[in-house]
């Protein structure tokens, strides 16, 4: 069965080049499209899993993502994904803290 874009449709650059919904980057969404196979994709929604903990994202992508597949009738990936992150898929450097504004 094939394996839904980890993209939950928010599709907003706004923290350091990552979407604010899934937090791919734009590089990160192309490659998703051109990864084959079954395992290649589910390591690669694993990796972003760890890369949205880095960058700060809320677990609200989890919870889209899950109704996103429900819609599509396709079993939810996330339930898989625990294989280790692929050094094949490369992340980009965790994105800084940003200062609280005074």
């Amino acid at each position: 069965m094939k394996i839904p874009s980890p993209c939950i449709s928010v599709c907003k650059f706004k923290n350091a080049g990552h979407c604010v919904g899934c937090g791919m980057t734009k590089k990160q969404k192309k490659k998703f499209k051109r990864l084959e196979g079954r395992k290649k994709k589910l390591r690669f929604i694993e990796a972003l899993r760890i890369q949205q903990q880095e960058v700060g994202l809320k677990a609200n992508w989890e919870r889209a993502y899950r109704r996103r597949c429900r819609k599509k009738g396709v079993d939810c990936p996330l339930d898989r994904a625990e294989a280790p992150a692929s050094p094949e898929l490369p992340l980009p450097p965790p994105v800084p803290a940003a200062a609280p504004v005074a």
